[in-house]
């Protein structure tokens, strides 16, 4: 167990981030450039960093699987890609230090479509019922996506899939939707006041219960549940803001973690691997304190360097020049990922497969080896 939890949290922590990520945000489909602001710069340097960091202090199959993944993060694709190349979420974690970008992947995605479909949506007469309408059958559609797709033994694909995590979206998206809002106002404080006391007693619960991919519920509705569990918790601490849940979670520490959360989530897992126990020297508590405070410090800084300045004083990061600054970024990835040597693995060694066949052998290339056996006969 690490920073980022152990089985049975990650998957009710994921899903209550996802959630609220959208339900703050609203339905607003102006919305779309200040969160490309507000995710990409960071998401950016921390691929950057994290790039030279493997480069210099990581072994070296965790930085030719930092190369290999580092196109796709920056794609906002890794999802598809962990997919596509069967890396199971829960056996193969530690050898990929991209491996937990697979959420913000599913973010932007779904950043990209639902905007638009609020935009045509929202128009004329009862734009906020049928935005809350697809909502909830969007919802709907994607929990069905989940039970049909899950496979005991490796539930990856429903896990990191954009079609079967949309639902945690969807339904922070429709909590923030006209006729949500007007349900929850007539419910009243006092009830919305009980309701969040509930809510969380029972997402704590969950929490503490689930047992990660061995509890085949979580794939057969119970990630939907805790996702609309942690959306209604939220509207009501919207209409509620003043009782005892809303003030536990206005404490100035909760506060200030939920104002690092992002970049603490961009920082936590590459630091993890990084700061092993051989580099460390200590294991247990002692060694999950430094890497605490070390992300929360990489966390902290991401924010005041990158994040604070360019989603509310840098004019440039708007409009054309964003969109060129944007351009600019990509650029550099790209040249830093191409400029970062690829370490020799196996080099000299034979490939056993070879020999069986009557293929000549020949040494182990890289990359560079690994896509021309791809591409041969």
């Amino acid at each position: 167990m690490g920073v980022s939890g152990g089985d049975g949290s990650r998957p009710a922590a994921a899903a209550s981030r996802l959630t609220g990520e959208f339900a703050a945000l609203g339905v607003g489909h102006r919305a779309s450039p200040s969160r490309a602001r507000r995710l990409l710069p960071a998401l950016a340097v921390t691929i950057a960093g994290t790039l030279f960091l493997v480069w210099a202090l990581g072994p070296p199959p965790l930085l030719r699987y930092a190369l290999d993944d580092a196109p796709w993060v920056t794609a906002n694709l890794a999802n598809w890609h962990f997919i596509a190349d069967q890396v199971g979420y829960w056996n193969a974690a530690d050898t990929r230090i991209f491996g937990h970008l697979w959420s913000i992947a599913v973010e932007e995605q779904f950043y990209l479509v639902w905007p638009l479909a609020i935009g045509l949506l929202a128009r004329g007469r009862n734009g906020g019922r049928r935005v809350a309408a697809v909502a909830a059958t969007g919802a709907a559609v994607s929990l069905v996506l989940v039970i049909v797709f899950t496979v005991p033994g490796d539930t990856t694909r429903v896990y990191e899939g954009a079609d079967t995590r949309a639902f945690s979206l969807l339904l922070g998206s429709l909590m923030a939707t006209p006729p949500a809002t007007r349900l929850l106002a007539r419910v009243g404080e006092r009830a919305a006041a009980w309701g969040s006391l509930a809510l969380a007693c029972g997402i704590g619960a969950y929490w503490a219960l689930a047992d990660g991919q061995k509890d085949l519920s979580l794939f057969q509705g119970g990630l939907f549940l805790h996702a609309l569990a942690t959306a209604l918790l939220i509207a009501c601490l919207a209409q509620a803001p003043r009782t005892t849940v809303g003030r536990v979670f206005a404490a100035p520490p909760l506060r200030w973690c939920g104002l690092v959360s992002y970049s603490l989530y961009l920082w936590h897992w590459p630091i993890y691997l990084l700061l092993n126990e051989e580099r460390l020297g200590m294991t247990g508590w002692s060694r999950t304190a430094v890497i605490l405070a070390v992300s929360l410090a990489a966390a902290w800084l991401s924010k005041v360097l990158i994040e604070d300045p360019i989603r509310f004083r840098a004019r440039w990061a708007k409009g054309r020049t964003g969109t060129a600054a944007l351009l600019a970024t990509f650029a550099v990835l790209a040249a830093l990922w191409t400029l970062i040597p690829e370490p020799q693995i196996g080099a000299g060694t034979v490939d056993v497969t070879q020999l069986v066949s009557g293929r000549s052998p020949t040494p182990d290339r890289g990359r560079e080896g690994a896509v021309r056996q791809a591409v041969a006969p």
